[in-house]
Formats: structure tokens, sequence, C-alpha cells
């Protein structure tokens, strides 16, 4: 079992950029890690993941923009996001979790953090 703590978030222009990080409890180096977000009104997504290879995959919506990376030594997730506009306004939340039956089922989730983009 591995708690998740997300830092970062915060209130940026549109066009800015912002950093999240996850910090996990124990060992990350098992696990496949991902960051999801939800928007108001909104189903949540999975915005991007990263394998315990360092296999990286992102939702269309952020590809290009954002950039997931791991560091298992440090046992801390990052989620770069760049050129930032109103609709990546969301609460994100870090989780780390496992492939079944070829989709990503995450299994631990942090508390999420407000990301919010205004003018």
């Amino acid at each position: 079992q591995v708690q998740l703590v997300e830092s970062g978030g915060g209130l940026v222009q549109p066009g800015g950029s912002l950093r999240l990080s996850c910090a996990a409890s124990g060992s990350i180096f098992i696990y496949h890690m991902g960051w999801y977000r939800q928007a108001p009104g909104k189903q949540r997504e999975l915005v991007a993941r990263i394998s315990t290879g360092g296999i990286t995959i992102y939702a269309g919506s952020v590809s290009g923009r954002f950039t997931i990376s791991r560091d298992n030594a440090k046992n801390t997730v990052l989620l770069q996001m760049s050129s930032l506009k109103s609709e990546d306004t969301a609460v994100y939340y870090c989780t780390a979790g496992w492939i079944t039956s070829g989709s990503y089922d995450p299994r631990y989730w942090g508390q999420g953090t407000q990301v919010t983009v205004s003018s």
C-alpha cells in the first residue's frame, strides 16, 4: 500500500506553466503512475500515465503540453504543464496502480490539488 500527496496546484494565467508533484509514502517502482483530473460537472479523465519502465501515454487534449515523469529513488512523480488553457482547470489527482486486462487500473489515489487557469 502507498499513500500519495499532491502539491503544486494554484492559479495561473492562460498560456502559463505549472508543475505538480506527487510524493509517495513508500516505494513506487512496482507501480504504474498516473495523473487524473476532474472539472466541475465533468467526468474524471486520465491525463497522463507512466509505466514502471518509463513509457508515457497522454490524453489527446494535453499531448505536447504536459509531461509526466517519475523518480523512483525519490518516490515522486511530476506533471509539468505548459501552455495552460482555461479548460485545464480541474482538481488533479495522482494515482498508483497496475495494468489489468490491458487497461490502467489505479488502486491508490491522492487527495487532489486544484489547478485554476484564469486571467
